[in-house]
């Protein structure tokens, strides 16, 4: 058998065995973000280290946990913290958890993450809604033996960040009052940040926000078919741009005071997608019952 594959399927199997809340949205949380977990009406909580074989986060600002739970009406699975390619795992590794939620029922990826401002006209605190990335830097999720039951060998990786979802968030942004930046991410490696040449030549490739994570994340969930949508709140200017030395107790700061309206934002895009799902059905299954309980969209 695979090792790839075993291994995410003992993972599940674990997990499986533990809890029977079958999620519809899976969401990561990036640094300084995790707080979402803290306020939705939780079901379970699974801690990665008791998860045998999981790869356990061990950066300042990651809790380590999946959270099962409602979002309003809408079945969520919560990262709360992520693993990175830095932290010395595999890259089969760090997508791993991508894998497993989509094996527990996850159609949609919701990808948050803190990263650093390429765009000039960005400032700390805004949020950039990701529309597409750059994960050149970074070692395909998909080298290997393709596993035929994810997915195909050669996926298109077009339109990765689903229009529609992404409109989602655009609407959601206008109703809360939120200014929403659109551009494109940059995944370098890590764990040092970018020198200021490194700044440069993702600003001349084209990038808006750099970071450690999420675009071989999305890569592992397009793959599975899942649909795939991202948000970046931006917790400094990338090296050359800013004039203050980068650390990261900074970006957990400023992840942690954008934290309030970043739950709203989340909140009511997750209310408009679920909906869309729940039309989609009816849609599909007109003569079928259908669920009687729609997602609510109220603000916090």
């Amino acid at each position: 058998m695979n090792p790839v594959y075993e291994k995410v399927e003992i993972c599940y199997k674990q997990i499986r065995a533990r809890v029977s809340f079958v999620p519809k949205v899976a969401i990561v949380l990036g640094s300084g973000l995790g707080a979402l977990a803290e306020v939705i009406q939780v079901v379970d909580t699974v801690n990665y280290s008791d998860i045998n074989g999981f790869p356990v986060s061990t950066v300042d600002g990651h809790k380590g946990r999946f959270v099962f739970g409602y979002i309003q009406e809408t079945p969520v699975v919560i990262m709360q913290g992520r693993v990175h390619f830095y932290e010395g795992y595999e890259i089969s590794d760090v997508v791993l958890p991508i894998r497993v939620m989509r094996k527990l029922g996850a159609d949609i990826l919701f990808l948050t993450n803190s990263a650093g401002g390429l765009n000039t006209m960005y400032r700390p605190g805004d949020f950039m809604m990701i529309t597409d990335h750059i994960g050149s830097f970074m070692p395909s999720p998909l080298i290997g033996e393709n596993v035929e039951e994810w997915g195909k060998r050669f996926p298109s990786m077009e339109n990765i960040y689903d229009a529609q979802l992404c409109e989602f968030i655009r609407q959601s942004a206008r109703e809360c009052n939120v200014l929403l930046r659109e551009g494109v991410y940059v995944q370098m490696k890590g764990p040092q940040y970018e020198t200021s040449a490194e700044v440069k030549m993702c600003q001349i490739l084209g990038g808006d926000a750099v970071g450690m994570s999420t675009a071989i994340e999305a890569v592992a969930g397009r793959h599975m078919g899942m649909r795939v949508c991202g948000l970046s709140c931006i917790s400094n200017m990338a090296c050359g741009i800013s004039k203050i030395p980068l650390n990261h107790m900074d970006v957990t700061e400023v992840g942690e005071k954008m934290a309030p309206l970043f739950r709203l934002l989340v909140y009511k895009s997750i209310s408009k997608m679920t909906a869309d799902m729940i039309d989609q059905t009816k849609a599909d299954a007109p003569q079928q019952q259908t669920m009687s309980t729609g997602a609510i969209i109220d603000d916090m």
